[in-house]
């Protein structure tokens, strides 16, 4: 008989391949993903130790919980443990056999879910045996790739470029506005935006806004390191128009 509680919902040394139990239930995750013709979850190393850790203390209290007394919540956890990512979430579950685990998960709408979800990317899992039962944890997110400051406002920058309007990037002043937290226009600029974000494909509408209104013709964009985002990885960056 399996035991599982609610997953947390979309809004975090482990090996780097699964082995054994948790190879088990990653090709499970993935048989299902393939005849859904969805694309197969990344193995992640840094989740699959968030993982460990949970599993560890659920199997070492016998308590199942997505948040034991005393441990952090998820997106931390998940940070400690080395992730990168801007969506998370996770399935626990008990069972009395490996198998048992997987079975449960799909016929539970919200773990259905999180193992079926279009938007995530990487998977970790964890399996701890006590006594009689077996406890695991599914640790998924959606990854971030990790980029420089030059990387960041190189993405910005090409699509400011498109609006038409000369980029500068890395200007010395540009980041430094970027460490500061007024929108006031600096150094002669007519106007600067400060944003975070977590998708670099896109401007943020007040950006678009400023620029769709062509009394700006040079844009200079500038990357700094992102305020606490509660483990979830985030982009700041500042834009100065002229």
């Amino acid at each position: 008989m399996a035991t599982f509680l609610p997953s947390i919902p979309l809004n975090a040394a482990a090996s780097q391949q699964p082995a054994g139990d948790e190879k088990i239930l990653f090709e499970a995750v993935n048989r299902e993903r393939a005849e859904r013709g969805l694309r197969a979850l990344k193995w992640d190393a840094t989740l699959a130790e968030a993982a460990k850790r949970h599993t560890a203390l659920m199997a070492g209290q016998s308590l199942l919980s997505h948040q034991l007394p005393g441990e952090e919540e998820l997106q931390v956890r998940a940070a400690q443990a080395g992730a990168r990512f801007i969506r998370i979430a996770e399935n626990i579950g008990e069972a009395s056999a490996v198998e048992e685990l997987h079975n449960g998960w799909m016929h539970s709408p919200p773990h259905r879910a999180n193992i079926l979800s279009p938007q995530l990317t990487s998977i970790g899992i964890a399996v701890q045996q006590s006594g009689e039962l077996f406890y695991a944890t599914q640790d998924f997110s959606t990854d971030v790739a990790e980029l420089s400051l030059r990387e960041q406002e190189n993405r910005i920058g090409k699509l400011i470029e498109a609006k038409g309007l000369r980029v500068k990037l890395g200007a010395a002043e540009a980041r430094a506005e970027c460490r500061t937290k007024e929108d006031t226009p600096q150094l002669f600029a007519g106007a600067v935006v400060h944003f975070e974000t977590a998708d670099l494909t896109r401007l943020p509408s007040d950006l678009e806004n400023l620029i769709s209104q062509r009394r700006f013709h040079t844009a200079s964009v500038g990357a700094c390191a992102p305020s606490s985002a509660g483990g979830f990885t985030r982009y700041r960056l500042a834009v100065l128009l002229y």
